[in-house]
């Protein structure tokens, strides 16, 4: 069982899916239901991982950290590969 990000490094499959016949193809946890898009509407409203975690039990503590450790990683490419064409 994966626990933490920074000890384990994980495959983007087991983190987030697409299917279109899953939640409408909108981007979830995988194996779930749970749209990645309702864990930013949490945190932009101020709630923590913990009150996302109570509200969906079906979605690992390790993906949700490994959702926001990718995403900084990839926030992060972005912008190295704008810097390097301007």
């Amino acid at each position: 069982m994966v626990t933490s990000i920074a000890r384990n490094k994980v495959e983007l499959s087991q983190v987030v899916s697409r299917n279109p016949e899953v939640h409408s193809g909108d981007l979830v946890f995988s194996g779930t239901r749970v749209p990645v898009e309702t864990l930013v509407a949490y945190l932009i409203s101020g709630s923590s991982i913990e009150e996302f975690l109570e509200s969906f039990p079906t979605v690992e503590r390790w993906q949700v950290e490994s959702y926001l450790a990718l995403s900084l990683e990839a926030t992060d490419n972005l912008l190295l590969k704008r810097l390097r064409v301007a």
